[in-house]
């Protein structure tokens, strides 16, 4: 390893990451892995490129320098921002898993027990029929999730890398709810969300934000068009700001009204829940304890709202297509996955189809803490308002009953 003190984080977080998962190799009889992930190689290393559609692999021995395999272009990726040596560039006419096989060859690994992450988006199924087929005289087992299970908890250096994050999120959150107003276009609110975004000192997100209005707010993961917002519609925002690559993400919805009797209940449903689940949030609860919380809140309305998905998902370093870590850990019903100190989480109790037409959502990015949880954020919950683009009802009209029942908890009837 090459020592510096430039990277994002301290070099002795990155001999920690290293040293915590050879630790988990020998305990699966590893003699290496090969990393092909993106999020992993970041979070091991430093590296980062958006030109990951090549082949990239960081090999990591038990006992010896770990090498990387990138192509050419990329290896001067390897050089200004990590601690790693050794590389073996391949160059755009060339071959990559066959440099990966004769790298392993050259460092004696291809008659060893060699992990390799075989649900990795980026080693496609004909490079490991290649290396299995190439690979002839060790073993090549299934590795998936053994860097993960370091990235699931976040360190204290890694939360304040994230507060940046955050800090950039809710500048472009803030830009974009003040930017929503009749005759406006959906592609204006997203411009001033990316250069709020941008100017906070956040990087180019895994995935831009969603940006709907009116009735396209009920196409799931639709983002802006070009529509042109109208007076008394209102607009879903939902944006993930990025620094170094880690993420934290918020939801928030604007109505360009005063608040309909539907409208204010689905508002007050999804305070509740947020605010029910992160009271219950400790170190020992089950994710599908936290997730039973949101969806029995959600779940109980009189307005036809839904929640469509799962609660949550541990959010943290990502590369496109996706901003969350929801394949490492999500709220979901039934999984014993249990929470622990240092785990980052997007709650969603999302409403799908308020009144029939309309996806409405608040949300919050919080971590999980010794005794309970923290919000990075500090930006209001409550739709924002803006009166008088039409005469839809007003909350103040509206009966006051939108009591709710007591919220279920995890071991209590």
């Amino acid at each position: 390893m090459r020592q510096r003190d430039d990277m994002t984080f301290p070099f002795d977080e990155y001999e920690r990451r290293l040293s915590e998962l050879r630790a988990r190799m020998a305990e699966r009889l590893l003699d290496a892995v090969v990393i092909s992930d993106p999020e992993n190689l970041m979070y091991l290393t430093d590296y980062q490129t958006t030109g990951y559609s090549f082949f990239q692999a960081l090999v990591v021995p038990l006992d010896a320098e770990p090498f990387m395999i990138t192509r050419s272009m990329e290896e001067s990726n390897v050089h200004a921002r990590t601690w790693v040596e050794l590389t073996r560039p391949y160059p755009d006419t060339g071959d990559a898993i066959q440099s990966l096989v004769q790298a392993l060859r050259e460092f004696g690994l291809h008659t060893k027990d060699v992990g390799y992450e075989r649900n990795s988006y980026y080693f496609p199924a004909y490079h490991q029929d290649y290396i299995h087929s190439a690979i002839t005289e060790g073993r090549l087992l299934d590795c998936f999730g053994i860097v993960e299970q370091g990235r699931i908890t976040k360190s204290a250096v890694e939360i304040d890398i994230m507060r940046k994050a955050a800090h950039a999120t809710e500048v472009a959150m803030q830009a974009g709810m003040d930017a929503v107003a009749a005759g406006v276009s959906e592609n204006d609110i997203a411009a001033e969300i990316s250069s709020a975004m941008f100017r906070a000192g956040g990087e180019f997100p895994a995935v831009m934000p969603y940006v709907t209005s009116g009735p396209r707010t009920m196409i799931g993961h639709a983002t802006w068009e070009g529509r042109v917002v109208q007076p008394g519609e209102h607009v879903f925002l939902e944006v993930a700001g990025c620094f170094r690559r880690y993420h934290t993400a918020m939801m928030r919805t604007v109505v360009l009204d005063d608040l309909s009797k539907s409208m204010f209940r689905a508002q007050e449903r999804m305070k509740l829940a947020l605010s029910e689940v992160k009271s219950a949030i400790r170190p020992g609860l089950t994710v599908s304890d936290a997730d039973n919380i949101v969806r029995s809140i959600i779940t109980d309305n009189a307005v036809g709202g839904r929640l469509i998905t799962r609660s949550g998902y541990s959010i943290g370093i990502a590369f496109p297509p996706s901003w969350d870590e929801g394949y490492i850990a999500s709220l979901n019903q039934g999984d014993p996955t249990v929470l622990r100190e240092g785990m980052t989480f997007h709650i969603i109790p999302w409403m799908w189809g308020v009144d029939g037409d309309k996806t409405v959502g608040i949300s919050d990015t919080i971590r999980v803490t010794d005794r309970g949880c923290e919000s990075f954020y500090t930006l209001d919950e409550d739709f924002v308002c803006k009166p008088g683009e039409s005469s839809a009802t007003s909350v103040d009209d509206a009966d006051d009953d939108d009591s709710a029942p007591t919220p279920i908890r995890p071991g209590v009837a």
